[in-house]
């Protein structure tokens, strides 16, 4: 990811005077780590397997994990054709341009959901007024516990991406149907299942329409070795090292590099 922003100034590593205004989306503040690149953010995307979605209803705070399956919409580099990644396929110029809304936010991201009939979510859905559940969101990939020097330089290397939008229950059949195709592609990487009305209509489907979300990545760090200088041994001490092992029950010395 390039360290240029779009007038040409580096983007600086961290913004520490980013604050919360009510409203507003605050800036990350690891700019370092925030990929705005929309192919890479539909790469991630396509690398998560569960989304954790939060919700509030009359029980209260509730976050529940989900399998899931999207589309995602963006501009292409000269501003015209859009590409978009749906049912795990991409199509260009098919959708007309998607602007990024916000720094962060680029194109226009769809989740898709399924479930039974009756349950704590579809009931905040339809309690929320107009049908629209306020939610926020977060997944990853790729993660993996870094080991540091010292117990404080220990860290995770991890994609993620969070964000938030509105859940909402879908009724037309043929979008139902578009929505059930996007899980297959996402979970099971058979973008073009096809369903019948039946199998549509027994179960319930419903989407987040994105709002806002941004795109954070911790790479993995090369291994040490691959920066350091080979030990050279000190003479005298290789040619003496032995190692006692054991062979058929009988006690065996072998000298290393000394014989």
């Amino acid at each position: 990811m390039s360290m240029e922003n779009i007038a040409g100034a580096r983007k600086p590593a961290k913004r520490e005077d980013e604050r919360t205004v009510a409203g507003e989306h605050r800036m990350m503040r690891r700019a370092d780590r925030e990929v705005t690149d929309p192919e890479q953010i539909a790469a991630i995307i396509a690398a998560c397997d569960i989304v954790e979605v939060a919700y509030a209803d009359a029980e209260g705070l509730a976050i529940v994990p989900l399998n899931f399956g999207f589309d995602y919409e963006y501009d292409e580099a000269d501003g015209v054709a859009a590409t978009a990644l749906v049912n795990g396929a991409e199509t260009v110029g098919s959708t007309g341009v998607v602007a990024a809304d916000e720094v962060g936010c680029p194109g226009k991201l769809t989740l898709w959901f399924h479930s039974a009939p009756h349950g704590r979510k579809l009931d905040a859905i339809r309690a929320a007024a107009g049908g629209r559940l306020p939610v926020a969101f977060t997944m990853q990939a790729d993660c993996e516990v870094v080991a540091g020097r010292t117990t404080c330089n220990w860290g995770e290397a991890f994609k993620s991406i969070v964000g938030n939008g509105e859940a909402s229950l879908v009724k037309d059949l043929g979008e139902c149907r578009h929505g059930l195709q996007a899980l297959m592609a996402q979970q099971a990487h058979m973008p073009h299942v096809e369903f019948t009305d039946a199998q549509v209509r027994s179960v319930t489907v419903w989407k987040i329409e994105v709002d806002y979300f941004t795109t954070k990545v911790r790479a993995k760090p090369a291994p040490a070795h691959m920066h350091q200088r080979p030990a050279v041994p000190r003479a005298g001490v290789i040619g003496a090292r032995q190692h006692h092992c054991s062979k058929d029950g009988m006690s065996v010395v072998v000298r290393l590099n000394g014989s």
